[in-house]
């Protein structure tokens, strides 16, 4: 499976990859804003908890589309080892993936 992820990768031309991961953090960040002020709110203060499921799969599909990235984008922007491991700890915190698109990219 990672031959053949490696192989997409490896066919897209490197400006588009860039463009691409780019694209990642801001949705990223973009589905975590709302689902932490957005849905969860309407969740628990009104108690539709059926809105929370696409929120929750939107962003669960950005969160991992930015961690498939990860590696394949490492060497396009000469990140170091800290940087690296910075930017795959931002998946975990909320917005953090806003700032490793303005800082790191």
């Amino acid at each position: 499976m990672l031959k053949k992820i490696q192989a997409y990768f490896e066919k897209v031309p490197p400006e588009k990859r860039k463009k691409r991961f780019k694209n990642a953090c801001i949705v990223e960040g973009i589905t975590c804003i709302l689902l932490f002020l957005v849905a969860m709110p309407v969740k628990y203060q009104f108690g539709i908890w059926w809105q929370m499921i696409p929120v929750g799969i939107l962003h669960g599909a950005a969160f991992m589309w930015y961690l498939v990235q990860l590696p394949f984008v490492k060497n396009l922007y000469q990140w170091d080892d800290e940087d690296y491991v910075f930017a795959i700890l931002s998946a975990f915190f909320p917005f953090a993936t806003f700032w490793v698109e303005k800082k790191l990219i």
